[in-house]
């Protein structure tokens, strides 16, 4: 008896010896695998990266070219973009002529007065003559009202006596060119002789006006 069980244990003991063999070289064939697959996905990686890398320098180097592109573009001889907005002339241009005729607390307002004008469709050297004949602010000081409560062109309000008063230069600017456009431009009034009538009473504001108006579009 004692044979036979020694004999099925020792088959017992060898067979397990075998699988448990068999396990472990399975074992190491996939930690083999796994690390095949792991350095393959590595190098992968690598080329994936290489190539997005050469991708995005691509794309840097056509980026700067419109940089590039755009600063010659930007930088080229004047009609390339030029703008014209009135008379020939940019916006920056026409600025730069206004100012040439305003002096005392509107020096400089040149661009104020021009984009308003351009906004609404209002003439800029009219509605800067009417300034400049109304308040005196092409030479030496501005009126009282003008400079006490920001009223360019002798608008009839509240405030200031009888003169609508501002709280800012810019805002007294604008208010006037508001007004002219409202209450003429907006009517049918758009030259110096249709406004001349509504605007003042006197004979002579018309051709004071006209001069004006030469007077800028020369500077």
């Amino acid at each position: 008896m004692k044979p036979k069980l020694i004999c099925v244990l020792s088959s017992i003991i060898g067979i397990l010896l075998i699988s448990t063999g068999l396990v472990l070289s399975d074992a190491t064939e996939v930690s083999g695998l796994n690390n095949l697959s792991i350095e393959e996905f590595n190098i992968k990686n690598l080329a994936t990266s290489s190539k997005s890398i050469n991708k995005s320098s691509e794309e840097d180097a056509s980026y700067n070219d419109l940089l590039v592109n755009e600063v010659s573009m930007n930088t080229a001889p004047s009609g390339v973009y030029r703008v014209e907005v009135y008379d020939g002339l940019t916006m920056e241009e026409l600025a730069d002529k206004l100012n040439r005729s305003l002096a005392a607390e509107i020096s400089g307002k040149g661009y104020t007065i021009a984009s308003k004008c351009i906004e609404l469709g209002v003439d800029p050297y009219v509605a800067t003559a009417i300034i400049l004949h109304e308040t005196g602010c092409g030479q030496g000081s501005c009126s009282h009202i003008a400079r006490e409560c920001y009223n360019f062109g002798g608008q009839k309000g509240s405030g200031c006596g009888a003169y609508q008063r501002y709280g800012s230069i810019d805002e007294g600017l604008n208010g006037m060119i508001n007004n002219l456009y409202r209450n003429f431009y907006a009517r049918g009034l758009t030259t110096i002789d249709t406004i001349a009538p509504r605007y003042a009473e006197s004979p002579t504001w018309p051709a004071k006006i006209h001069g004006y108006v030469n007077s800028i579009r020369a500077a």
